[in-house]
């Protein structure tokens, strides 16, 4: 009988244990230092948990080596996941755009079924146990729990990142595997909120909006992304900020703007024509009306004020080049950034333990047999989507194989 500790209760970790369970040979030990496992994963898709996306693409890993993914995933596809979970009794729905979550809506179901399957596989999980150290003595592991040793034949290593540290974020991957050996790039949060010069997001916090969004810096075109931007009293969210976040904390010190699209399925000349229009059909109505029905009333006064139209006048009084600013700024509405919220507000951790020193097929150390790395720990992090979740199923069932 082999004896297997998995270090970590979250999503990469249950699906590890119930993997290295599948091996009858194997005696499987989940530690959680939480006083519940999934507490993070109860949190993901505000609580609705998105578990994968049907739509993955390698395009959506980043990472120093984004094509170290590649094994883990083909093995374990989102098609292979949703099948899993099927099995174990959970119910999914795909949305348009690729993004699948459990039917209920709820992530609690998600946890609840891992921790059900893993009870009925006969993975011992101990809870609010975290671990201190681990040392390799021969052949074998010794991991220090509290003032207990444990002496296994295997390892996995799959305590997470930084991110969402009000829910369970530590360092204690990074510094479990440095003791063994092993090294790790530079952490930044992602698929975070950005923070901008708060003048117009203050004023319009709450408000949502379907919208394109592309990042500069330094008059260079970094990124962009298409969906669902928020404002907040410090600057922007939602799923398509998320998106550039990670390049927004890559910045560092550089200056960036955000340039944002809010009528992005139509061009400027179009938006144009469309206010000319407006103007002409409703000229005795005041000009703050001039993007009423085309975008949410309170951003329309706002883009009417970062053009330069502060009222007094009607519709009809609008002036051609008046007309055309206006429909510059719900086409082109700047905000100068000045980064993003910490770890404790982001979702996952870009960086982490380098992949270089891992074998891809495998995920066991190529420094130390027997020791596996899985999930956020390493340094690969996914788009937002549900591709994050993805990663961690996939990584979590090749270092549940231990190798074989």
């Amino acid at each position: 009988m082999s004896k297997v500790a998995v270090i970590g209760g979250g999503a990469s970790g249950m699906m590890a244990a119930l993997t290295a369970a599948e091996d009858k040979e194997n005696s499987v030990l989940l530690l959680e230092r939480q006083q519940r496992v999934g507490r993070k994963l109860l949190a993901t898709g505000n609580g609705r948990c998105n578990l994968s996306n049907t739509e993955l693409t390698m395009q959506n890993y980043h990472g120093s080596d984004p094509a170290f993914t590649e094994h883990a995933l083909r093995g374990f596809d989102p098609e292979k996941t949703l099948d899993f979970f099927r099995k174990l009794g959970l119910l999914t729905v795909t949305e348009p755009g690729g993004r699948a979550y459990p039917l209920s809506d709820s992530a609690n179901s998600v946890v609840d079924i891992l921790r059900f399957a893993c009870a009925e596989a006969g993975v011992e999980i101990i809870t609010s146990c975290p671990v201190l150290g681990i040392k390799k003595d021969g052949s074998k592991f010794l991991i220090s729990a509290g003032e207990e040793t444990i002496r296994t034949d295997k390892v996995i290593v799959a305590c997470g990142g930084l991110a969402g540290g009000k829910l369970g974020g530590v360092k204690d991957g990074y510094e479990l595997l440095g003791s063994l050996g092993h090294s790790r790039t530079a952490l930044i949060p992602a698929l975070v909120q950005v923070t901008t010069d708060p003048e117009y997001p203050r004023a319009l916090k709450g408000i949502r909006a379907d919208a394109e969004i592309e990042l500069f810096s330094e008059d260079r075109h970094i990124c962009s992304a298409r969906g669902e931007l928020q404002f907040t009293e410090k600057g922007i969210s939602g799923p398509v900020t998320f998106d550039i976040s990670r390049a927004v904390a890559s910045l560092g010190d550089k200056k960036g703007t955000v340039h944002i699209d809010f009528l992005a399925d139509y061009p400027r000349n179009e938006v144009l024509s469309m206010l000319r229009a407006k103007a002409s059909a409703y000229g005795t109505l005041p000009c703050e009306e001039l993007f009423t029905g085309l975008v949410h009333n309170r951003l329309g006064k706002m883009l009417l004020k970062c053009s330069g139209l502060c009222g007094g006048k009607t519709m009809s009084e609008l002036t051609e080049e008046e007309l055309a600013d206006a429909a510059g700024a719900a086409k082109d509405f700047r905000l100068r950034i000045k980064g993003t919220e910490g770890f404790d507000n982001a979702q996952v951790t870009a960086g982490g333990i380098r992949t270089s020193e891992f074998d891809p097929r495998t995920l066991e150390s190529r420094m130390v047999p027997g020791l596996f790395a899985c999930g956020e720990v390493l340094d690969i992090d996914g788009d937002c989507g549900g591709y994050n979740l993805q990663w961690a199923w996939a990584s979590g069932r090749l270092a549940g194989k231990l190798g074989k």
